[in-house]
């Protein structure tokens, strides 16, 4: 039933009255927004129009905020504009004109330009704890990559702390990280991860970090990861992983799963370009620990070098 207000108006009434004004409000701002893009691409209503399938009666609908159009229809709109969808979806943010200028200009350039003009931004402008990424390495790759045997060698090389992101979690919460999964489900274990993570960065200016080799999947986390530490991809075949596991003791990948070696490959093959967007890739393969340690000083050294403009 529904209650009445000291003006004697339905609460509900006036619940569903601020709804159809805060719609008709939205419609008005994807319109501005759509109008904004349209005027800074300096196009007619009718050049849209032609270069985005949609009839100029409605896009005129839409600027003035009495159309409601479907994701498709606007995914068509921004494309002809060349803007993100997203866009025309929020209020429209009040950017300088420096950055706009330098999100255009990062939008011309190939992708691998774009991930080094990100490091090189990470690298002068990060500013949790004041730490240098050279400084934070982190070690990403599939289980049997060799990220802890590795980790641990080269942390000791460089003369830093060496974490492991998953024995974190367990310490923090106290669980192992099968009873995580058991009680919280992934979505936990990942907001555990992600604090650590934080955790991490914010009281340490220098370590190895090894990361769990499914971080890549989630992508705040790991782009968190990517900004604030130097990160390398430890490289192996999927077969290498298997044997490297197994070495281990641990059989569970191959037990009653005779698509386990088949599942690996996949895997691997689906999360590859995003171990690809790490500043660097070691191939493990029938190298000792100690190659593989030296590979990875190399590819610090030779980072520190373009830092500082060191010639070699």
């Amino acid at each position: 039933m529904a209650t009445t207000s000291h003006n004697g108006v339905p609460s509900v009434l006036k619940s569903e009255a601020r709804d159809a004004r805060s719609d008709s409000e939205y419609l008005e701002l994807l319109g501005k927004n759509i109008r904004s893009a349209r005027a800074k691409r300096r196009l007619t209503r009718k050049a849209l129009a032609a270069d985005s399938g949609v009839s100029e009666r409605f896009l005129a609908q839409l600027e003035t905020g009495s159309g409601n159009a479907s994701v498709l229809v606007l995914r068509q709109i921004a494309r002809a504009l060349d803007v993100p969808l997203e866009a025309f979806l929020t209020a429209e943010p009040q950017h300088s004109p420096d950055l706009q200028h330098t999100v255009e200009f990062l939008r011309g350039l190939p992708p691998e330009h774009v991930a080094r003009a990100r490091q090189l931004l990470a690298e002068h402008f990060n500013s949790r704890n004041g730490g240098s990424r050279i400084e934070r390495v982190a070690l990403i790759g599939l289980r049997g990559a060799g990220k802890s045997t590795v980790g641990r060698l080269l942390a000791e090389k460089l003369g830093v702390p060496f974490f492991e992101l998953d024995g974190l979690v367990e310490q923090t919460i106290g669980l192992s990280l099968s009873m995580i999964f058991d009680l919280y489900g992934q979505p936990g274990f990942r907001r555990f991860e992600r604090q650590c993570l934080d955790d991490l960065l914010r009281s340490q200016s220098r370590f190895v970090v090894a990361a769990g080799g499914s971080l890549v999947l989630e992508p705040v986390t790991y782009r968190t990861l990517l900004s604030c530490c130097y990160t390398i991809w430890l490289q192996a075949t999927p077969e290498e992983h298997m044997a490297r596991v197994i070495e281990q003791g641990d059989m569970r990948p191959m037990a009653h799963n005779p698509e386990a070696m088949s599942d690996l490959q996949r895997i691997l093959a689906e999360r590859e370009q995003l171990y690809r967007q790490a500043d660097a890739t070691v191939k493990t393969s029938k190298r000792s620990a100690d190659q593989v340690v030296a590979g990875c000083l190399q590819n610090l050294q030779n980072a520190e070098n373009d830092r500082t403009g060191t010639l070699v």
